[in-house]
């Protein structure tokens, strides 16, 4: 049974689970960002010039990209609550967009593909960039790096049935002594050399990306690794709600990140040897072991944002019919986007594992990162544009003029990471691509299906007339048919006449559609309408974000007119046996593909929650 919302929680305790879960890709991303700018100069010494250069860049992409962006705008782009690529999608196909309602469903797609191939490469920069600090300590610590990053990605893993909810409260202090941590890591040096407060001029990062023309692009690519949690942020939003997660980045994580990315270059001024590691000797030489340890602990939940992410539009494209049936577990009585998908969560397993094994270190792993998460954050900014101008107030043009910006910093930042397609970035982008494909397989060979079906279906009219003859045999007890169609009758039906003859006492046609809205309101989503006696058609509407409870909508159809009779009920369900045949339409090799989905699709009985007892499947082979 789906949760239902119980009473609200309070915003601290929120924002305190947000920390553990939203933030954690970009609050792990001064371990990282800022040594793979100077990695990427290849040789270009630390002078204050340039190092006040990198800091702007930082600071500023920060500022437009996440604050402005993301938390100001985006977050205002929540479609009854939840954010990511298929909500703003939904968000949008509601409107009156001019944009073409087929480039809208292909951008959403797109972005969230994406999503979904990145979600891989998150979990494993992170933990490894954390666990190569032991290199940092003692080189003879290379060999344990590998084993036990593949440890803690595997605990990690296991620890996801749990729910977000739960590991949101569990990671949420630790990551605010990780906030703290980093503040009071970048103060001590700031406090050593505060030249780099300057920083926060924008005219130094102008001066550096003139000074260093031929490599712009390429620093540009490392400036973006820090602010790649942005997409994860907007996915997450459904956990936790807009408010918390505003309050938990002023208030905490854009302040401690701004003065961790300053010492770090100030220990770099200080020090030119220290652009090796800048993060890790910020701490003195007895407080190393302990920030490894907790900065490992950090990427852990760095890697929670994405993968808890992944569940939700995973879910999303579920019920958008965009993904065959599978398991979705809901994890959390208060919040009914706090879901858990067992299958995606064992893809990403094994792809987070095989990324470390073929990359080996965090810097190799950094030429395959970024690429698709640009990509994706460049369909977020042109989603919010369509979603915009369906207003006209001074406000939304407004808006529209600051996303248009957005959107030209999106372009730069997708150019300077396609420079890594060479080095591994073309492989998100495979990945992602091939996400797109299952999605358009999925959704196109269903509709081939449902039409080759309905037009074999009995017109409603003759079931009607049968439901009619008083001459006709009825049987006792109430039979539910579940029906994708509103027009025709089921295809269990059809075949029960054709074999039986027979009809049930109480014959009732549930439909399920699913909205654009993520949730419905209970007892208002259901309508019961009696075609003739003793047959009742109920149409019940859910949320993209709900997963469908058949007993529970037929008894919201009770209170609507429905003498629903669980005890006396049995469920009949169709079950298509998809064959590939020589027809026009899909290509041959779609269609095969379409035909093994459908093949492993998680039961439609579990789906439903239907009790296993009550339910007859009756098969039929449809040819594509």
């Amino acid at each position: 049974m789906n949760p239902s919302p119980t009473a609200p929680i309070p915003d601290s305790r929120l924002t305190l689970a947000a920390l553990g879960v939203v933030f954690g890709d970009i609050g792990t991303s001064p371990l990282y960002a800022f040594r793979t700018c100077f990695d990427e100069l290849h040789g270009t010494l630390p002078t204050e010039e340039n190092v006040l250069g990198l800091l702007s860049l930082i600071v500023w992409a920060l500022t437009a990209v996440i604050t402005v962006k993301y938390v100001m705008i985006i977050l205002r782009a929540d479609n009854r609550g939840e954010g990511g690529a298929l909500a703003l999608m939904a968000l949008v196909l509601s409107g009156r967009s001019r944009v073409p309602r087929r480039w809208m469903l292909l951008l959403g797609i797109l972005g969230t593909t994406l999503f979904f191939s990145d979600g891989a490469i998150t979990p494993a920069i992170s933990v490894l960039s954390a666990v190569e600090g032991l290199e940092v300590i003692n080189d003879e610590m290379e060999g344990v790096v590998i084993p036990l990053v593949i440890a803690i990605l595997v605990g990690l893993f296991a620890v996801q049935r749990h729910g977000t909810g739960a590991i949101g409260q569990l990671f949420g202090p630790l990551m605010m002594i990780w906030f703290v941590v980093l503040a009071l890591l970048g103060l001590r040096w700031i406090a050593v050399n505060p030249v780099v407060l300057h920083a926060v001029d924008p005219t130094h990062a102008v001066r550096f990306l003139l000074t260093h023309r031929s490599e712009s692009l390429i620093v540009m690519a490392a400036v973006f690794l820090a602010v790649t949690g942005g997409e994860a942020l907007y996915a997450d939003m459904g956990h936790f709600g807009r408010r918390p997660i505003r309050l938990a980045w002023f208030c905490v994580v854009l302040p401690a990140l701004v003065l961790n990315y300053f010492g770090q270059g100030a220990r770099v001024l200080a020090d030119p040897y220290a652009v090796v590691s800048p993060f890790f000797l910020l701490a003195p030489k007895w407080g190393q072991i302990p920030l490894v340890l907790l900065s490992t602990a950090a990427t852990v939940i760095a890697s929670q944002a994405v993968i808890s992410g992944v569940f939700s539009i995973a879910h999303q494209a579920l019920r958008l019919g965009l993904l065959p049936r599978f398991l979705v577990v809901h994890s959390s009585g208060e919040s009914a986007g706090q879901v858990f998908v067992p299958g995606a969560n064992r893809i990403l397993l094994v792809a987070t594992i095989g990324l470390v094994l073929a990359f080996g270190s965090s810097e190799a792993l950094a030429s395959a990162y970024g690429i698709a998460i640009a990509l994706a954050m460049l369909i977020d900014s042109i989603l919010v544009v369509a979603w915009l101008s369906d207003g006209a107030d001074r406000r939304t043009r407004a808006l529209l003029a600051v996303m248009a910006v957005a959107v030209l910093l999106d372009l730069a930042f997708l150019a300077a990471n396609s420079l890594k397609i060479p080095h591994g970035g073309w492989l998100p982008l495979f990945a992602g691509t091939c996400f797109m494909g299952l999605m358009l397989t999925w959704q196109a060979g269903r509709l081939t299906v449902l039409d080759r079906a309905t037009r074999r279906r009995m017109p409603m009219r003759e079931l009607m007339a049968r439901a009619n003859d008083v001459s006709r045999l009825r049987v006792p007890g109430t039979a539910v048919y579940l029906s994708g169609s509103t027009e025709t009758v089921p295809g269990a039906l059809h075949r029960m006449l054709e074999i039986q003859g027979f009809l049930h006492e109480r014959v009732v046609l549930l439909t399920i559609e699913t909205g654009d809205e993520p949730r419905t309101v209970r007892g208002a989503r259901v309508r019961v309408q009696e075609l003739a006696p003793g047959l009742f058609r109920v149409v019940a509407r859910c949320g993209f974000m709900e997963t469908p409870n058949a007993p529970a909508l037929l008894r919201e159809a009770e209170a609507a007119g429905l003498p629903y009779r669980p005890a006396e009920t049995q469920y009949f369900l169709g079950l298509d046996h998809v064959v590939v045949a020589r027809t026009h339409g899909m290509p041959r090799w779609q269609k095969r593909l379409y035909a093994y989905m459908s093949r492993n699709e998680h039961s439609a009985t579990e789906h439903f929650r239907l009790p296993p007892a009550r339910v007859t499947e009756i098969g039929e082979q449809i040819d594509i």
